[in-house]
C-alpha cells in the first residue's frame, strides 16, 4: 500500500509539471494568453481593412490585393485561417482594434507617430509620399497657401497630422474640412468627379486610381516618402509583433516580398492622361461588341488580360496593319497565323483565337521554375521580342546575381539586350528589349484600368438601383458627414 501511494505521488508530480508546461496552450485556459496563443487557440487571424485598388478588392468574386495576400500568407505562416472585415472609413478601422474585433489592421496605412500612444506598428513593406490632388480641368495650386477651394481630408488619417504641422510652421491660414464618413479613396474619387475641390492621398493609391479616374491630377507632394505598415493594439505583449518580424524576414529572404511588390506596385509608373482617356473611351464604345470573343478564348488567363493584350497590339482594330506586316486584333505574323490555322488575320475572332493559343504555347514553354502567376509576363516578353531573347534575359539576370525565375529581376535586364556590352554576352545577341519592357508594362496598366473601370461601372449600377429603391420608398438621400476644421 505504501509503494502504491508513492507511485500516485510520483504520477501526480509529473502530471502537475506537465499541466504547468502545457497550461497556456490549452484552449479552455481562462488566464491571460499572449496574442499569438490567442490567435492559434481561436484558429483565426482577424484583420480589418478598407476596399481599395491596393489593399483589398474582389475580381470574379475572388479576394485580391496586396494587403490581403500578405495577410493570407501571414495566417498560413501561423497555421490559422484568415478572417477579413472591410470597413468604410479609417475611424471604424481603429475602432475594431480598440474593441478587440481585429488582431491587426492591414489597410495600407502610413506610419504616424501620433498613433503610437495607443497602437504599435509592424515592419514597413513599401513607402509613399502624401500628395495634394485636384481635378485636372481646374487651376493647379502651387502650394498649400494657394488653394482656391475647400480641402477635405479623411478623419483618422495620417494626413491630418501632416497638415497640422504645415499649418503651424508654414501656412497659418491653412484650413480644411474633415470627412467622418468617407475613406481616403472615396475622397479621391469625389475630387475626380468634381464633387470636392482638393484632398490628400498617398502616391501609390493615387497612381492606381488615375488609371480609372484620369481626371485626378497631382498638384505636389506635401511630405517625403513615408513607410506603410500594419497596426496592432499597444500592449506589453510583443508576441504578435515578434511573429510578424519573423514572417516579414522570411518573405524577404525568399524573395516573396519583392514578387508581391512587383505584382501590385511594379507597374504604377508614369501616367499618361490622354492615353488613359482614350482607352476608357474604347472600353465604353468598342469593347462591348468584342468582349464575348475575349471571354470565349481567354483559356488560362483572365479575359480582361487578353483584352488588354489585344488593345496594346491593335487598339482593338481588327484591320490594324503594321509596316512589318503583322496584322489584326492580335497583330500576328503570317508564319504564326499559318501555324495556328488562322486563315484570315483581319477576322477578329480568328485573330483573338490564334493570339490566345500562341500565348498559351509560350506560357507552356516558360521554364518550370517560374511561378504560375508570373508565367504570363515571361510569355508576353517572348511574344513581343522572341522566345530566345527572353531566355537570354534570364541568363543575363542569373549572371548578374538576380533570380531568373522572378519577373521583378528579369524585366530590369530587358533593356540591356539592346546595349552591346550586355548583348555581346548573350547567345542570340541584340534585341529591342526596351520595347518588350514597355510592352509588358503597358499591358499591365491597361489591365488595371480595365478591371477597375468595369468594377466602378458595376458599383455605380448597384448604387443607382439602391438609390432608386430608397427614393421609391420616400426616404431622403443621406449626405456624407464633413466637419469643418
Amino acid at each position: 500500500m505504501k509503494r502504491l501511494k508513492l507511485n500516485y505521488l510520483f504520477i501526480g508530480l509529473i502530471t502537475g509539471l506537465l499541466a504547468l508546461a502545457l497550461w497556456p496552450s490549452i484552449p479552455w485556459y481562462g488566464g491571460a494568453q499572449d496574442a499569438i496563443s490567442q490567435i492559434k487557440s481561436r484558429g483565426v487571424l482577424r484583420i480589418s481593412t478598407v476596399n481599395s485598388p491596393l489593399t483589398y478588392y474582389t475580381v470574379n468574386k475572388n479576394p485580391i490585393g496586396m494587403d490581403y495576400e500578405l495577410a493570407k500568407r501571414f495566417a498560413d505562416y501561423l497555421g490559422v485561417k484568415l478572417q477579413v472585415t472591410v470597413r468604410p472609413n479609417l475611424s471604424d478601422l481603429f475602432d475594431d482594434l480598440d474593441d478587440g474585433k481585429a488582431d491587426l489592421l492591414a489597410a495600407g496605412l502610413i506610419y504616424n507617430s501620433e498613433r503610437l500612444a495607443r497602437y504599435q506598428t509592424g515592419p514597413s513593406y513599401y513607402s509613399v509620399s502624401q500628395q495634394l490632388v485636384y481635378r485636372v480641368d481646374k487651376p493647379r495650386p502651387k502650394n498649400l497657401g494657394d488653394l482656391k477651394g475647400r480641402l477635405t481630408v479623411a478623419s483618422g488619417s495620417a494626413y491630418l497630422s501632416s497638415l497640422r504641422s504645415i499649418k503651424a510652421n508654414q501656412y497659418p491660414d491653412l484650413d480644411w474640412a474633415i470627412s467622418t464618413d468617407l475613406a481616403p479613396k472615396a475622397l479621391l474619387e469625389a475630387v475626380a468627379d468634381g464633387k470636392l475641390d482638393y484632398t490628400v492621398g498617398d502616391s501609390v493609391t493615387i497612381g492606381l486610381l488615375q488609371r480609372i479616374h484620369p481626371q485626378l491630377a497631382v498638384a505636389f507632394d506635401i511630405t517625403d516618402e513615408e513607410p506603410i505598415t500594419w497596426y496592432m493594439p499597444r500592449s506589453e505583449d510583443d508576441s504578435l509583433n515578434a511573429a510578424m518580424l519573423d514572417f516579414f524576414n522570411d518573405m524577404g529572404e525568399e524573395g516573396a516580398m519583392a514578387r508581391l511588390g512587383e505584382k501590385y506596385l511594379g507597374h504604377v509608373g508614369t501616367f499618361d492622361y490622354v492615353d488613359t482617356r482614350t482607352f476608357l473611351h474604347a472600353i465604353d464604345s468598342t469593347l462591348p461588341d468584342i468582349k464575348p470573343l475575349f471571354v470565349k478564348y481567354a483559356n488560362r488567363i483572365d479575359w480582361q488580360l487578353l483584352a488588354a493584350i489585344s488593345y496594346q497590339e491593335s487598339h482593338w482594330n481588327p484591320q490594324a496593319t503594321s509596316p512589318t506586316g503583322v496584322r489584326g486584333m492580335m497583330m500576328l505574323t503570317r508564319n504564326t497565323a499559318d501555324s495556328l490555322d488562322v486563315n484570315d488575320r483581319l477576322d477578329a475572332e480568328q485573330s483573338i483565337r490564334g493570339g490566345s493559343e500562341y500565348l498559351q504555347r509560350m506560357m507552356e514553354k516558360v521554364p518550370p521554375g517560374v511561378p504560375d502567376d508570373e508565367r504570363i509576363w515571361f510569355a508576353l516578353a517572348a511574344y513581343n521580342m522572341g522566345y530566345a531573347h527572353m531566355l537570354d534575359a534570364r541568363k543575363l539576370t542569373e549572371k548578374q546575381g538576380g533570380n531568373p525565375d522572378s519577373w521583378a529581376d528579369v524585366k530590369l535586364r530587358l533593356p540591356m539586350l539592346s546595349q552591346k556590352r550586355y548583348y555581346s554576352q548573350t547567345t542570340y545577341g541584340y534585341a529591342r528589349g526596351h520595347e518588350a519592357y514597355n510592352y509588358v508594362e503597358n499591358i499591365r496598366k491597361y489591365q488595371v484600368s480595365l478591371v477597375g473601370y468595369l468594377q466602378e461601372q458595376e458599383k455605380k449600377l448597384v448604387q443607382r438601383a439602391a438609390l432608386e429603391a430608397e427614393l421609391g420608398k420616400g426616404y431622403p438621400a443621406v449626405e456624407p458627414k464633413i466637419a469643418m476644421n
